[in-house]
């Protein structure tokens, strides 16, 4: 069978590939501590589930705007604008199934055949798939360890150029927990006002943080009219199957995104926007709860990891993911994390599940409870010591 080249290389998350194989492991009868998926543990908050089923009777089951309902938009804009200290207006957002066509969408609609779209490596997988299925190409950067996982700032200035059509940031980072300091952002924004280009910042892990407030390049001048922001529900309220997501743009290039997804979604369920829109309304004590707890939890884990010899972790500043060394066992990052999965029974990632600059980490989800993290960390100081 024949295929169009747009999707000769897209390859799957490797996180459902962990975890259909842990699955198998289960089912066979093995007891199996799950830190491949990232997603909050949690239930989604009671009063967000309440309205969401409160709107499916209230009728909410048709149509709606392919934008986003009006009411949501707005709330959106106001939320943000003073999360970043900068003017949004509802015609500057655009709801989606998911934050994902907030990074899809705004990339077909921007880069061209041909085109250099620089993006963070090891970085969230779908981004270099965006890129390769709109043309672009692909012009991985990585991530200084030493700097808490920013970018590598001396690799970026060799590899942006007048052929860059957009940078892809995430801060807080998948799958590092990094947050970039302000001197980085301030850095790469003037480079696009210099050099002309796009700048898409997934802040999706922007309310999970343990120290000061993650920053966003589209808080210095004149960057809201080059950056997307791409953002969603599914972390902060533990909303991952509600599929809510939106991203944040000029006018221009919000109809074109609208008209993207006209035509392939349709529209956002209106019973989901509504549970939305009670998750930026409503109470937020609970995301300051969740985020206390995994903050104990990120505590926990690191310094768990950082007392098996071989083992060195930096503590992450944001999002629910640790990203160890795992160098010294001279083992590829891949082979370590299978055997961790067959012999230990934890399910974890390898680094090069986001790319070939994750070589030597292995990525862990600490959404998950104190006490399984205690056994994960058990099982896994037994098997290395087995190596």
């Amino acid at each position: 069978m024949e295929f169009a080249d747009r999707v000769l290389e897209l390859e799957p998350e490797g996180a459902y590939q962990v975890l259909s194989r842990a699955q198998e492991l289960q089912a066979a009868g093995r007891d199996i501590i799950h830190l491949e998926i990232g997603q909050p543990d949690t239930p989604t908050f009671p009063n967000i589930s309440s309205a969401g089923i409160q709107a499916i009777q209230d009728g909410h089951t048709r149509y709606t705007p392919s934008a986003g309902m009006n009411d949501l938009r707005s709330a959106i804009a106001e939320y943000t604008s003073k999360r970043l200290n900068v003017k949004i207006k509802s015609s500057n957002v655009v709801v989606g199934p998911g934050a994902k066509p907030a990074l899809f969408f705004p990339t077909l609609a921007l880069v061209r055949p041909g085109d250099e779209v620089i993006y963070p490596n090891p970085g969230f997988p779908t981004y270099e798939a965006m890129i390769r299925v709109a043309g672009g190409t692909p012009v991985p950067v990585p991530l200084s360890e030493e700097d808490d996982f920013s970018f590598d700032l001396d690799a970026f200035n060799r590899l942006v150029s007048r052929n860059t059509r957009m940078v892809v940031l995430n801060s807080p980072s998948n799958p590092t927990g990094g947050v970039m300091p302000l001197s980085a952002l301030e850095h790469i924004a003037k480079t696009a006002s210099d050099l002309d280009f796009w700048v898409l910042s997934d802040e999706i892990y922007s309310r999970i943080v343990y120290s000061s407030p993650a920053p966003s390049i589209a808080s210095f001048g004149g960057m809201l009219e080059r950056t997307i922001i791409c953002d969603g529900f599914s972390k902060t309220y533990s909303m991952t199957g509600w599929r809510l997501g939106y991203g944040i743009m000029p006018e221009p290039l919000a109809e074109r995104v609208n008209l993207l997804l006209n035509h392939s979604i349709g529209c956002t369920a209106g019973f989901t926007q509504v549970a939305g829109l009670e998750a930026l309304l409503g109470p937020q004590e609970q995301v300051d709860k969740i985020v206390q707890e995994y903050r104990r939890r990120r505590d926990f884990l690191v310094a768990g990891l950082n007392q098996i010899a071989g083992m060195s972790c930096r503590n992450p500043q944001g999002s629910f993911y640790t990203f160890p060394n795992i160098k010294a066992f001279g083992i590829p990052s891949d082979q370590l994390a299978n055997y961790l999965l067959e012999e230990a029974g934890v399910a974890l990632l390898s680094g090069t599940s986001f790319g070939k600059y994750g070589e030597g980490h292995i990525r862990l989800c600490f959404a998950n409870s104190i006490e399984n993290l205690e056994i994960a960390l058990e099982r896994l100081k037994s098997a290395l010591d087995k190596l």
